[in-house]
């Protein structure tokens, strides 16, 4: 710690309380967490690879699911591996550098994952049965970089701010990663335009790309009504319904998190939905896709029977 003045001391390091109150079952946690997050990321691989291997998923959709999955994968990375780590040592720290670091990188991964899911909705407001004529490879490139580049930029200049300020304490941090909130709530400094300025981030890049997803499954769902075939009718809506349930997932639990008021800030809720965006979601969303999804389910087989079973029948 740095002295700051006769009455305050500068932190150089926090202190992860999360899991503090629950010290006998941190070793139970630390297996569940890792096997959460083993399944995570053997999931997501499965998906790049069938992807990349399946020449019959080589359209735009599955162009955008792979940058989810490689998203994803990065995305629970950045807080895992450190709570992972902090499940099983007694001095649960991080330097404010360090939290800066993981700050970092953990926000820009989410808003660019704010960016993509809507991306991935965007032409079906236009044109959703043209998909694949609109979308050539350079427009999902573009598309694909400006997600990225949107979500450095934004977050990049809202992590830098919340780090120009001093942290005088408390030293402890009630969370299990440096998250946007907990780490503003202990700075000794007027944060109230910082958090305005949150507040209006969650509402265009969280609230924004949430609307544009709902106004597009709107048209969507109004051109499939208007398909002669119920097969249509069912292929189209189970396609649909993969994708709105990850969206549902990740875009509830955002919102809920970064649109509450300080008043209304409460450390044990907090936690409660970090855990279900940060962790549970990113191992859903492989299942939901490949269990949900016909074509990638095909495949999957297909993928299998070649590799695995390739004598003639």
């Amino acid at each position: 710690m740095e002295k700051l003045n006769e009455s305050q001391t500068v932190l150089t390091e926090l202190i992860f309380v999360a899991f503090l109150h629950l010290q006998e079952l941190q070793v139970l946690l630390f297996l569940v967490f890792l096997l959460i997050y083993l399944l995570t990321i053997i999931g997501n691989i499965v998906i790049i690879l069938l992807i990349k291997l399946s020449p019959s998923l080589h359209t735009p959709m599955y162009f955008f699911l792979v940058n989810l999955s490689f998203l994803e994968m990065c995305y629970t990375t950045s807080v895992a591996q450190q709570m992972l780590v902090h499940l099983l040592v007694e001095h649960k720290s991080i330097s404010i550098m360090g939290c800066a670091s993981q700050m970092y990188v953990f926000t820009i991964l989410g808003h660019t994952e704010c960016c993509l899911l809507a991306t991935m909705a965007y032409v079906g407001i236009c044109h959703p049965l043209q998909y694949t004529l609109i979308m050539s490879s350079k427009v999902c490139i573009c598309l694909d970089a400006a997600s990225w580049v949107t979500g450095f930029l934004v977050e990049a200049a809202q992590t830098t701010w919340i780090f120009t300020f001093p942290f005088c304490g408390p030293q402890q941090i009630h969370h299990f990663f440096c998250d946007i909130l907990p780490v503003a709530k202990l700075a000794c400094a007027d944060t109230s335009m910082n958090e305005m300025a949150l507040f209006g981030v969650s509402m265009l890049f969280i609230m924004g790309p949430f609307l544009l997803i709902l106004v597009s499954y709107v048209c969507i769902i109004s051109t499939i009504l208007m398909m002669p075939s119920a097969e249509s009718h069912h292929k189209a809506f189970s396609t649909c319904s993969t994708h709105l349930m990850v969206v549902t997932l990740f875009f509830g639990t955002a919102l809920f998190t970064y649109l509450q008021s300080r008043s209304s800030y409460s450390p044990d809720t907090n936690k409660m939905i970090s855990l279900r965006y940060t962790v549970v979601t990113p191992m859903l969303n492989p299942v939901i896709y490949t269990l949900r999804n016909k074509e990638v389910k095909g495949a999957l087989k297909k993928t299998l029977a070649r590799n695995f079973c390739p004598w003639p029948r």
